[in-house]
């Protein structure tokens, strides 16, 4: 039968996953970092991940699908991995790792921060601390993840902090690009997580480097693995 149901532009998909999340049916999953539909009677073709996706590549077209089945929908397992960003992970703990006491006093690992505020949301265009200074993207989670984060990639440098999947990403390409424009910033580093929903913060940055004209400016990519790991440092 011909009905409505969900196509997606691979081109434009960025892996991030919002739209598995968006999916109540379970329709989509991440598949080598793009969305895929998994099957076509679990997509209802009424678009609610459309409105999910930052990027644009998911729209509704009409076309030859099997109908929408409810039933299967409900008898399919839930699958909490669709999205790799969401698969929840444990860790095994080394022994000799013990809780500190919140009472002890003292600073025990000096922190590299010395600017204020940090959000992408926050930081204006110009700013002293952004003035001839490489720049870190950081990812939310990176800096939890891996302790090196601090002296590796804060230490003397500028930073902002976003998330592609969780924040409100409208602006940040814009607000990215001013700030590559108007500072004198001779190097951008990302650092992210290896999950594909931060693949979204190097694309974004790649854009803003591409908007603000610069030749000069040197793009850089650092992926964190889940184990706090330093997977790689490439140019972009």
């Amino acid at each position: 039968m011909k009905r409505k149901i969900i196509e997606i532009d691979e081109g434009k998909c960025n892996g991030c996953g919002v739209c598995v999340t968006g999916c109540a049916e379970g329709a989509l999953v991440i598949v080598n970092g793009k969305a895929k539909l998994v099957n076509e009677v679990f997509c209802d073709g009424l678009g609610a991940c459309i409105g999910e996706c930052p990027t644009g590549a998911l729209k509704i077209i009409e076309r030859e699908a099997l109908e929408f089945d409810e039933a299967a929908v409900q008898k399919k397992p839930m699958n909490p991995t669709g999205c790799p960003g969401l698969q929840i992970r444990f860790g095994q703990q080394k022994a000799a790792a013990k809780p500190v006491e919140s009472t002890v006093s003292g600073q025990v690992i000096p922190s590299e921060l010395n600017q204020w505020p940090t959000q992408l949301h926050l930081v204006p265009p110009v700013a002293p601390f952004f003035k001839n200074r490489e720049l870190v993207v950081l990812s939310t989670c990176s800096p939890s993840a891996s302790p090196d984060v601090n002296w590796r990639f804060i230490r003397g440098r500028a930073i902002a902090v976003a998330c592609p999947k969780l924040d409100r990403t409208e602006g940040y390409v814009e607000k990215l690009t001013e700030i590559l424009k108007l500072n004198g910033i001779p190097k951008v580093i990302v650092v992210r997580m290896e999950v594909p929903c931060c693949g979204g913060l190097t694309m974004m940055v790649k854009e803003a480097a591409r908007q603000s004209g610069r030749t000069d400016l040197i793009v850089e990519e650092a992926v964190i693995g889940l184990d706090g790991e330093l997977r790689e440092i490439k140019a972009l």
